[in-house]
């Protein structure tokens, strides 16, 4: 699977926390020969906003989106950096 029908997948997933901001970012490129790349999985740069995550946790904001994403985070994402961002 190519990275960008993996990011319309993760934005639909994502779709669940009904972002008010949602960028996703694909870095594999810069990690070409790393163990993810290498499985063929992606690295990918998460810029989010969710009322989901007001009084939560910085754990628990990422256990939220780990759980919207499910399987992808096992079958074909190796990374992941989260940046929570306000409106």
């Amino acid at each position: 699977m190519d990275n960008s029908h993996r990011i319309e997948l993760m934005q639909d997933k994502l779709a669940t926390l009904e972002p008010s901001h949602l960028v996703i970012i694909d870095e594999s490129h810069l990690h070409a020969g790393h163990a993810g790349a290498k499985e063929g999985k992606g690295h990918f740069r998460l810029q989010i906003a969710s009322t989901q995550f007001a009084g939560l946790r910085l754990i628990q904001s990422h256990r939220l989106i780990y759980a919207a994403l499910g399987e992808m985070m096992q079958t074909d994402i190796h990374a992941l950096s989260i940046e929570l961002v306000s409106d």
